[in-house]
């Protein structure tokens, strides 16, 4: 009788281990105050063998070149507006637009002063000589405008509700021919995939071949990247008080201060409430915190002594659920000295984040925005498969359903193995193409 007691004693105590083990081993819960512990054993996303590559179409990238016509229709100025991402868009859209009407394309005007409050100019961040060196045969690009027109102010075209090949030629070539020279924000909405191919070449080339950084950020980014452990990850983490208020989310547990910063930021732009507010961060609609990103890494099996980069603005909200767990995180003020970091324009951090998150071993982002756009294709051309976008969605419907523990690590490590076996979201599928792996 005795043994028999203590056989269901050690019996009974070896469950209670197992249970420990889940119990402190796998998180519990997503929230903001999740205690994270590494999963010992688990593999990492990028040991996943991919199915498809993305790499540049052949059509522009080796594809033959149409002859520029003889005559030019007039000269075009892109103003672009924003970030320095969402300007380098505008410009390649623009270069698109300017072949599309036989165009010569003047160096384009970068409205930086509203966003960040400073005058740098694309001289400033990109190498010119060389962007019109790579455009030649796509486009004519000059410096300077003839003699006749160097005084003379373009004439400034709206081109917000323009879409494709012959709404721009009907729209703006009247005016190309009467002013001789013009400006155009390009529209949002328009449908690139109706351009010719000649004109959809130009904007790929100048977009990922001709934009090159001008020499001294590159070097800077060199010295930046000579001081990162090796093998680091870039993480661009979008959670700042502007794009928060702009996503209409609103989040529980967030720091005083934090909820301050975004409810100045959110302006007239109030939170979505109720079932509206479930179904739009069910859509996958709502920025990720730095918790849920670290929650969301370690499900992925990158371990906490991993090197991170953080790409991320001087605004970022609640980066202690970040640091809190992956404990070697680098940002821009950290690696370059004080007097460095203070003098350097938004563009300019925004070009460095850029430069190093391209050429990093790893990049994840919590976003699909313009630079994440642009890295991906790059570290696409570059052959820098380890990309990848956190699944918004997918997070947002598991914890919606009230997963956790292993069922909530198992659901997120599936969503984003099948998005980076197909390479989901990895390119702009204007320039580039599917390629099978298998």
């Amino acid at each position: 009788m005795a043994a028999f007691v203590r056989q269901r004693f050690m019996v009974a105590l070896v469950v209670l281990s197992v249970m420990l083990v889940v119990v402190f081993i796998l998180p519990s819960s997503p929230s903001l105050n999740t205690n994270f512990v590494t999963i010992k054993g688990k593999s990492t996303i990028w040991d996943v063998r991919r199915l498809v590559e993305w790499r540049p179409c052949e059509w522009w990238s080796n594809g033959p070149l149409l002859a520029l016509p003889e005559e030019t229709n007039g000269y075009i100025r892109v103003d672009c507006y924003g970030g320095l991402n969402q300007m380098r868009r505008d410009l390649c859209d623009g270069v698109g637009i300017a072949r599309l009407l036989n165009a010569t394309l003047v160096l384009p005007k970068f409205e930086v002063a509203a966003y960040w409050n400073e005058t740098s100019g694309f001289s400033d961040i990109f190498d010119v000589d060389y962007f019109i060196h790579q455009m030649r045969g796509y486009i004519e690009v000059i410096k300077e405008l003839p003699e006749d027109l160097k005084s003379k102010e373009p004439v400034k075209v709206d081109c917000s509700k323009r879409k494709g090949l012959f709404d721009y030629v009907e729209y703006l070539i009247p005016f190309l021919r009467k002013d001789r020279f013009i400006s155009i924000t390009p529209a949002m909405s328009q449908r690139r995939d109706r351009y010719p191919a000649y004109a959809k070449s130009a904007l790929c080339q100048a977009c990922f071949k001709a934009l090159q950084l001008k020499k001294h950020l590159v070097d800077k980014g060199l010295q930046m990247m000579e001081a990162l452990p090796k093998s680091f990850l870039s993480l661009h983490l979008r959670f700042e008080p502007d794009m928060v208020a702009y996503s209409q989310c609103e989040y529980s547990g967030l720091s005083p201060a934090s909820v301050d910063a975004i409810d100045a930021a959110r302006g007239d732009r109030k939170p979505l409430l109720g079932d509206a507010a479930r179904v739009w961060r069910n859509r996958g609609k709502c920025p990720l915190t730095p918790n849920e990103t670290a929650f969301i890494l370690q499900s992925l099996g990158i371990p906490n002594d991993t090197p991170i980069y953080l790409a991320a603005g001087d605004g970022l909200l609640e980066v202690e659920g970040l640091t809190n767990f992956y404990n070697k995180v680098y940002t821009k003020s950290s690696i370059l000295d004080d007097v460095d970091f203070t003098s350097m324009h938004g563009n300019t951090k925004a070009a460095l984040d850029y430069f190093i998150s391209i050429n990093s071993e790893a990049y994840v982002a919590t976003y699909f925005g313009n630079m994440d756009k642009m890295v991906s294709a790059m570290r696409a051309l570059n052959g820098k498969p380890k990309t990848l976008f956190l699944n918004r969605k997918a997070y947002a419907e598991c914890t919606s359903k009230g997963m956790e523990g292993g069922e909530l690590v198992e659901f997120l490590w599936n969503a984003h193995k099948n998005d980076y076996v197909m390479g989901r979201g990895s390119a702009l599928p204007d320039c580039f193409c599917e390629f099978s792996l298998q």
